[in-house]
């Protein structure tokens, strides 16, 4: 690491480590903050594209499938920033039991540790908030059984770690975060200012929060996962979101050279306001998108339903499509339990009405141990969005 690059001692301290390498300490949140006009007006858009975000996933009729197949959209793009390769459709396969022969570090494992440990953090929050216990925690779901799980998973780092591209040193690595002993001060003072009062916007406190724990790096592997699982918990907890319906990481994942850009200039040059700048965009935008998701999906839902409507057992077929918004690749299996029914040959039937319909397509081409994948909701849920209105 290059001390001449970090001239903004407002931001953190660079020091010569004993061992002659440099580190970079931040300092505690909150930072000074310049409020322009521009920023002020893109923390006015965000929180109002929040805002509607969540009216409308309050308004939808099965909020928690919903819920669901956003949770997995925001792991998959998470995921995939730090090069995984697994689809949304490689991840309901997998937990449809039909990837069975993936290694345990596949990439499709990652991700669903990913869900696991978001699934795992949101139903925390009702007996413990966002703290540096909870941090841990996720960590350990998240880092469960995968490639990662060599490096302590649900423990602070204990030895020196660095960020660069692959060849980096100590000494050549764009950027060190502090060691061991300035790491647990700086994390002590992070969970403080996470629980303390702020006149900052707290849409905008986030963005400082995710900065803060990508600067301190307190594990060996996983940071950018768990700092990015941390945006979503602390929008659930401060009652800016209801459910996690945004999936910000589609953002990041778009502008990834960007996003590292933008945060490591925040520890360089102190451009807090460039990084917020980014951060309430991204908010902003990918709120907008999420909109435009769930009311195409409502569309679609009243679609299919208005088709049972005085059909036989028509009350089982729309529960069967609102089943499919959280699970649009399944198992007659997995329709069975969901839905409760009392016998496989029940729900197969059900499966055989929506496929006469059109709504779902068998995608195996086996007699056994068959998949189902209902097309039109999985390409609700993630074609490509370029313009959100």
């Amino acid at each position: 690491m290059n001390p001449e690059d970090f001239v903004s001692p407002s931001t953190g301290q660079v020091i010569r480590s004993p061992k002659g390498y440099w580190v970079f300490i931040p300092t505690p949140l909150p930072p000074a903050l310049t409020w322009t006009a521009p920023l002020v007006l893109l923390v006015g858009e965000a929180e109002r594209a929040l805002s509607e975000l969540s009216t409308i996933g309050k308004s939808f009729p099965a909020p928690h499938v919903l819920t669901r197949s956003f949770i997995r959209q925001e792991a998959v793009m998470s995921s995939r920033i730090e090069g995984t390769q697994a689809t949304l459709e490689d991840i309901y396969q997998y937990e449809a039991g039909q990837l069975s022969f993936l290694q345990p570090n596949s990439d499709a494992r990652e991700v669903h540790n990913y869900v696991t440990a978001l699934d795992y953090g949101l139903a925390r929050l009702n007996t413990l908030p966002v703290s540096l216990r909870l941090i841990r925690e996720l960590h350990q779901h998240l880092m469960e059984g995968v490639r990662g799980e060599i490096w302590t998973p649900g423990e602070f780092r204990r030895s020196q770690t660095w960020i660069g591209p692959a060849g980096s040193t100590l000494q050549t690595a764009p950027y060190v975060p502090p060691p061991v002993e300035d790491m647990m001060d700086a994390l002590d003072h992070l969970e403080r200012y996470i629980h303390s009062h702020s006149d900052i916007p707290p849409i905008a406190r986030v963005g400082l929060i995710h900065y803060q724990f990508e600067a301190i790096h307190p594990f060996l592997d996983g940071n950018g996962r768990v700092g990015r699982l941390l945006i979503v918990l602390l929008l659930c907890q401060w009652e800016l979101l209801p459910q996690p319906l945004l999936y910000l990481s589609h953002y990041f994942e778009k502008h990834r050279s960007e996003y590292y850009a933008r945060l490591l200039a925040v520890s360089q040059r102190g451009e807090w306001e460039e990084w917020l700048a980014f951060f309430l965009t991204g908010i902003r935008d990918q709120s907008r998108e999420a909109t435009i998701r769930i009311r195409a999906l409502q569309s679609l839902r009243e679609n299919y339903y208005q088709r049972f409507t005085g059909q036989r057992k028509s009350a089982h077929l729309q529960q069967l499509v609102d089943f499919l918004i959280g699970h649009p690749i399944a198992t007659i299996g997995q329709v069975q339990k969901g839905l409760n029914l009392k016998d496989y040959k029940t729900a197969q039937r059900y499966i055989g009405r929506l496929q006469d319909a059109g709504i779902l397509t068998e995608i195996t081409g086996k007699l056994r141990n068959r998949l189902f994948r209902a097309n039109e909701i999985l390409k609700t849920i993630e074609e490509p969005i370029n313009k959100p209105q």
